[in-house]
């Protein structure tokens, strides 16, 4: 079978394993130092497939072999031991026997540095996700670089489960609550990941060194186990029956609350730990290939290695993007307005570009309280370790305000951040031409508004670009960069530029009201708003999209957003598109009344609907199902789509998946949105056919 498997993947970037012998340090004897290496730079890390595994394989039996021999190292390549299984090839399995069989060998080679005859040590230079991780642990010892980031076990929050080894490797040998918050809640929690010290801290690994000469601090730090000179203590794991159980019911209250059910690898992940406890290594290895041969075979999978495909390809190449030679540099930022987003703006550009960042108000007042801001949160990186003293002062010194828009004379790139209607913000363009230089760029980081309109009263038009951000800006890593009617290749290709500098990924969509987000998610809410108007019970209405398990419900995300944005949004959108974006009175009358929201929240944060908040609403007679809302909002949304696409809002299907994605953090086991709408029937139903042909985003069977 693991033949069968390199045909399976007949793509694969092999990872060579490169054996040589060292002399350790202290006279302790010869290791075999294996070292991981694709042949490419840090950009394409060292991905773990069928021919990669059996060339470990070989290297682990060769280094046994070498005379002498008193230990085995594993490392990687500069930054990097191993990003986990090859996924795209992973992908292309069409039968369970192939999945089953792909565990059964990351078992196979893996244990061997588990069972081999001298002890192994895993020296973790950098990145080590998945199998890069497992492959650790089954090491005698682990050491790792104080300056690794991305390290992880990120299988859940792609549809699977630690499948070579980690499930029952990492509660023995950290404890099930370490475990469960490493495999669960990291993942769960936007992929959280950990750095170097967190590693050793949670007992990971056995020791730390500095990043500069880490190998070297490694083999001296291994040639002292050796010789007995120091000796590994690990904490006591608590196996006690009460204690585990708590850990796993933890994860599993954390695997509810976020996906209430609608994805089975987090809690195949849990039944594996909860195991773990009793089973042998054997059976806790047997285990997670059965899963594995599930979850591979499974659509949730192959919508999660679609979506990763898209935030680590797609999303690096906007699609429509002009030639990025075209760009202009930015020495100098100015923002218009020094409200919260505008500051929020401000703190981004400082710390990614690191030039002057001047910010401007109507009054004093609001300036310094837009500066003050961004100076405070500045003074917490520091605080946190994040920044130097030396960096805090020196980006401090970059974040200035002012009440003249003179101050933007010499800058390059501008930004608007102020009231989203289209009058203020012509008159805020108007008054910007006239003081700033002839290539400077005008960013608006309006919402829904047309951008065409917005340039439409300008000499120089072409300058002009959407730059839509999502709130918190800090965490969102989307942005829509708007092409208006007259945006030329030179500002749109430098405002690519300032957004992969800002370390965004950006998708270059059309100027049409609400773009795309906010176009969907309004499309969404507004039909379950109307059924909650027709007489739905707001509970019904709000609980029908759990299935799909989406990071908040509808009305939670009205929370968010806030009532008023989403009366603004809803109300541009009706005026273009009247029969498909109704307005609805019930939402009127709570921005009428200033309330935050539709719930409020009782002491064990429950939502309820208070009396003064009930009040406001008024509802018919037409009282639907759950299912009934659920089907009515997606059909609503496939529409919707496919209407996008003809219109050309977008390049792809693909381009509305990311944003989903980036945009409002739709999880990767939906795919986005459109790999649901094919696997659940709904885009045929709604549309009369699919949006991606079947296999991508989706099993496809021999």
């Amino acid at each position: 079978m693991t033949t069968d498997l390199a045909t399976v993947f007949p793509d694969e970037v092999v990872t060579t394993s490169h054996l040589r012998v060292v002399d350790l340090p202290l006279g302790a004897g010869k290791a075999a130092l294996i070292t991981l290496d694709n042949g490419h730079d840090h950009t394409k890390p060292n991905t773990l497939g069928p021919a990669t595994l059996l060339g470990l394989e070989r290297a682990i039996d060769a280094a046994y072999a070498e005379p002498g021999v008193v230990a085995v190292a594993v490392t990687g390549k500069p930054f990097i031991l191993a990003a986990g299984a090859d996924l795209k090839g992973m992908a292309l399995v069409t039968q369970r026997e192939q999945a089953v069989a792909l565990g059964q060998l990351g078992h196979r080679v893996f244990g061997k540095l588990t069972d081999g005859p001298v002890p192994t040590f895993a020296l973790i230079n950098g990145m080590a996700l998945g199998g890069g991780l497992e492959l650790g642990l089954h090491c005698t010892y682990r050491t790792v670089s104080k300056a690794a980031q991305g390290i992880a076990l990120p299988e859940v929050f792609l549809g699977l489960v630690p499948g070579w080894g980690g499930a029952w490797l990492l509660p023995n040998l950290v404890g099930a609550d370490n475990a469960v918050t490493v495999i669960i809640e990291n993942a769960l929690n936007q992929n959280r990941m950990l750095r170097g010290p967190q590693v050793a801290q949670l007992g990971i690994a056995d020791a730390a060194f500095d990043g500069a000469d880490f190998i070297e601090r490694s083999l001296h730090w291994a040639a002292q186990v050796l010789r007995g000179d120091v000796v590994v203590s690990r904490p006591e794991v608590d196996r006690s029956e009460s204690a585990w159980d708590a850990a796993v019911a933890r994860g599993r209250a954390a695997a509810d609350g976020r996906l209430h059910g609608a994805t089975p690898a987090p809690y195949r992940a849990l039944d594996l730990i909860s195991a773990a406890r009793t089973v042998t290594r054997e059976e806790g290895f047997a285990a997670e290939d059965d899963a594995l041969g599930d979850l591979i075979m499974g659509d949730d999978l192959r919508a999660g290695v679609y979506a990763f495909d898209l935030t680590q390809r797609r999303a690096k190449r906007p699609a429509g993007a002009p030639d990025k030679s075209l760009a202009r540099p930015v020495t100098k930022v100015g923002i218009v307005g020094a409200g919260l987003m505008a500051s929020q703006l401000a703190l981004l550009f400082v710390r990614r570009l690191e030039v002057p960042v001047v910010l401007t108000d109507l009054d004093a007042a609001r300036v310094e309280k837009g500066v003050g801001w961004v100076h405070a949160e500045i003074d917490k990186l520091a605080a946190r370790g994040r920044l130097s003293p030396d960096a805090r002062n020196k980006l401090t010194a970059l974040v200035t305000g002012s009440t003249d828009k003179g101050v933007f004379a010499d800058a390059d790139f501008v930004i608007e951040a102020v009231f989203e209607e289209l009058k203020v913000k012509q008159q805020v363009f108007a008054d910007l031409e006239a003081v700033v230089s002839p290539d400077c760029v005008l960013a608006t980081n309006t919402s829904s508004l047309s951008v065409t309109e917005m340039a439409s009263g300008l000499r120089h038009p072409e300058r002009v670009v959407g730059f839509h951000f999502f709130n918190p800006v800090a965490v969102l890593p989307l942005v829509e960069v708007v092409r208006a009617g007259a945006t030329d290749d030179a500002t749109l290709a430098t405002a690519l530029s300032v957004g992969k500098t800002l370390k965004k990924s950006c998708v270059l969509v059309k100027d049409a009201p609400a773009f795309v987000v906010n176009r969907v998610l309004t499309r969404f809410i507004g039909e379950i708003t109307r059924a909650a108007d027709e007489g739905t019970p707001l509970q019904v209405a709000d609980n029908a999209l759990a299935p799909l398990g989406l990071p908040m419900t509808p009305f939670v995300l009205l929370q968010l957003v806030g009532p008023a944005v989403a009366l603004h949004v809803a109300e541009t959108l009706h005026d273009a598109y009247p029969g498909r974006f109704p307005v609805s009175e019930n939402l009127r009358r709570l921005v009428a009344a200033g309330k935050p929201g539709i719930w409020s929240w009782n002491e064990q944060g429950k939502p309820y609907l208070d009396d003064s908040t009930a009040t406001l609403f008024e509802q018919g007679s037409t009282v639907l199902t759950a299912d009934e809302v659920r089907e009515r909002a997606l059909a609503a949304v496939a529409e919707e789509i496919r209407i996008m696409l003809d219109e050309g809002v977008v390049a792809e299907a693909q381009d509305i998946d990311l944003c989903m994605l980036l945009g409002a953090g739709w999880p990767f086991h939906l795919g986005g949105i459109t790999p649901y709408l094919d696997r659940s029937g709904v885009a045929e139903r709604a549309t009369g056919r699919r949006f991606l042909p079947p296999g991508l985003a989706s099993v496809a069977r021999a």
